[in-house]
C-alpha cells in the first residue's frame, strides 16, 4: 500500500558516502521503510535550528552513484552545510516531483538536480 501525501518521515541522520556534499547538494540522510514510491519530492524539514525549511527530498537508491541501499536524502534549501549525524529529524513530504532514474553520467545527474532545485524553489514560493 502506498502512503499518501503529505506524510511525515522521521529518523536519525546517518552517515553514508557524502556524495550529495561532493555534488554541491549536501543532504541529511535517514533510513526509512516508507511505502512512498522512489523519486524526488518537495517538502519541509525540521532540522536543528532550521524549522520548517523548504527541502528537496530523494527517496530511493542512488544507483547513478553506485549505491545499493534505499534511503531518504533531504537537501535543505539555503541552509548552511553542517553535519547533523546522530540527530533526529522530521521530514514533511508534501509533493511528488518525478520518478527516480539512473543517469548515464554524473554531469547528466547534476543537470537534473539543478532542474529539480529550480522546480523545488518555485514550489516553495507557492506554499510558504
Amino acid at each position: 500500500m502506498t502512503q499518501s501525501l503529505p506524510t511525515v518521515l522521521e529518523g536519525i541522520v546517518t552517515v553514508y558516502k557524502g556524495n550529495g556534499r561532493k555534488l554541491g547538494y549536501p543532504t541529511a540522510n535517514i533510513s526509512s521503510d516508507t511505502a512512498l514510491p522512489d523519486g524526488v519530492y518537495f517538502g519541509h524539514v525540521d532540522l536543528s535550528d532550521y524549522r520548517q525549511r523548504p527541502a528537496l527530498i530523494f527517496i530511493g537508491t542512488p544507483t547513478t552513484m553506485g549505491d545499493t541501499e534505499r534511503r531518504v536524502e533531504t537537501h535543505v534549501l539555503d541552509a548552511e552545510d553542517r553535519d547533523y549525524y546522530g540527530m533526529r529529524i522530521k521530514i514533511s513530504v508534501e509533493k511528488f516531483h518525478r520518478e527516480n532514474q539512473t543517469f548515464a553520467s554524473i554531469d547528466d545527474l547534476l543537470i537534473m538536480m539543478k532542474a529539480d532545485e529550480v522546480a523545488g524553489r518555485t514550489w516553495a514560493r507557492t506554499v510558504d
